[in-house]
């Protein structure tokens, strides 16, 4: 008898292997881990559920809504309870599937889908995405991201990686790092970085591998912050500073101004102000007439046109932004060229003059300014020294000399200067009018000279006889002579 009855430790094995087999499908649908973004939607799944039976949803033992399709009655029925998230919510009601919209970070916790004996269990984990200005930046500004989690369960340590909108890993900063909440500091923005970036989150346990997008827009300009641009004396020059605003489909309003100053310490005049409207029109308005100036309006774009400029229109000409007020600017440095002789005119044989290139500002270090002569030898050049704003050269016969500035071996702009040699007649006629100037200064003299001895006599003379008037009254006798 004792052979033929089973172990009871045997049995109990049994019993508890064919217990752990039955409770492996009901433990599987008892954990289901959904991933919800706060802002936008989630929708929780209630699988394997009859179509014509009661569904009721809850939230942490609130009820959520209950849906019921009636054949008989031929209606649906639907319910809703205080939960809260319930005006935010519905239930397909061919899928039963919940459907939660606005997410809310205190949405995380475990939702529970109940038809009949079937129930399903689902533990909701949000993640929050927040970036400063609510994404709206100017050039050169520094973005802070926020990334909040929240969950019934205990909050993973996470792993986040940023890209920005080319697809290129941005390594951020963190500020401050808790379970909760994770402050991160990016670099400073570029007008290029508008577009759609990507927050990548990662955790082993639980398994998270989530990607959560956000826009990034940078208003500025498509120019550098500081350009540097030449020109030669009496040539016609346009600045312009390319805006963004209408390649990133910014929506808000802005306005800017563009001043000039001659010198960084100088003062400031404004040229004109403008404003862009939410609808992204563009509105320019003249503000100075210091200097004759025209404003074109290509799209996108403010444009400043000089007919002719001289040489004291060089100096900073910048283009500033104000967005809440934040200001971004660009600055565009004018360096005006010219050529002069000392003395002007025909070069006479035998003599000399110099001839001088100048700008209007001091040149990088990279740039030189040149004199050489057409069809010259290397002794018939020329180079300024780091930091002159000039160079000169002496010049003793006629020819065609060019004066380049020079920036890191590119030849930037070019003013030539013809020295002529004076013709023959030329040397006569100064050499006649030389003669003819002496001889008229010589007679000029002897005539002074001649003016001078006469009114000496005369002088002498009137002396004489106011001396003998006075005798003759002191005596009191008048006499007369033959």
């Amino acid at each position: 008898f004792q052979e033929t009855t089973p172990n009871v430790s045997s049995i109990l094995y049994i019993l508890l292997l064919l217990l752990s087999h039955s409770l492996i499908p009901i433990m599987a649908q008892q954990n289901k881990p959904e991933i919800g973004i706060a802002g936008q939607e989630v929708i929780l799944k209630c699988t394997d559920i009859p179509h014509d039976k009661r569904v009721t949803w809850k939230y942490d033992k609130a009820l959520i809504r209950s849906f019921e399709d009636t054949h008989l009655r031929g209606k649906l029925i639907f319910s809703k309870g205080k939960a809260a998230m319930t005006d935010r919510s519905e239930i397909n009601s061919n899928s039963k599937h919940l459907r939660v919209l606005d997410l809310r970070l205190s949405d995380a916790g475990t939702y529970i889908c109940e038809s009949g004996s079937h129930r399903v269990s689902i533990s909701l984990h949000v993640f929050k995405l927040t970036i400063s200005y609510d994404g709206h930046f100017l050039s050169n500004e520094v973005p802070e991201l926020t990334l909040m989690q929240n969950s019934s369960h205990t909050l993973p340590d996470l792993s986040i990686t940023l890209f920005n909108s080319n697809n290129n890993i941005v390594r951020p900063t963190i500020s401050e790092k808790t379970r909760q909440k994770y402050i991160l500091k990016l670099k400073q923005l570029e007008a290029t970085d508008s577009g759609t970036w990507m927050c990548h989150v990662q955790s082993a346990s639980p398994l998270i591998n989530q990607n959560i997008s956000f826009d990034v827009k940078v208003l500025g300009f498509q120019n550098t912050d500081l350009e540097r641009k030449y020109a030669t004396a009496d040539s016609t020059v346009i600045l312009s500073w390319h805006l963004n605003f209408r390649k990133i489909k910014w929506k808000e309003g802005f306005t800017g101004q563009l001043i000039w100053k001659q010198q960084e310490s100088a003062t400031a005049y404004e040229l004109l102000d403008f404003n862009v409207t939410a609808r992204g029109e563009q509105h320019e308005t003249k503000k100075s007439s210091r200097f004759q100036f025209e404003i074109r309006k290509p799209e996108s774009t403010i444009e400043l046109k000089l007919p002719k400029v001289h040489f004291n229109h060089s100096g900073q000409y910048q283009c500033q932004l104000a967005y809440n007020r934040r200001y971004v600017q660009s600055k565009i440095e004018l360096v005006v060229m010219k050529v002069s002789a000392n003395p002007a005119g025909p070069l006479p044989r035998g003599a000399e003059m110099t001839l001088t290139c100048q700008v209007s500002s001091p040149l990088p270090s990279n740039a030189h300014l040149r004199w050489e002569r057409v069809n010259g030898t290397q002794m018939d050049i020329k180079k300024s020294k780091q930091n002159e704003v000039k160079v000169e050269v002496n010049v003793s016969a006629a020819g065609l000399w060019n004066c380049h500035l020079i920036e890191e071996n590119d030849k930037k702009i070019s003013l030539n200067y013809h020295v002529e040699e004076a013709p023959v007649w030329i040397i006569y006629v100064v050499i006649g009018a030389s003669i003819g100037g002496g001889v008229l200064v010589f007679g000029l003299a002897c005539l002074c000279i001649i003016s001078g001895i006469s009114w000496q006599r005369r002088r002498q003379r009137a002396k004489r006889m106011a001396q003998a008037r006075q005798y003759l009254l002191e005596n009191k006798t008048c006499q007369c002579q033959q």
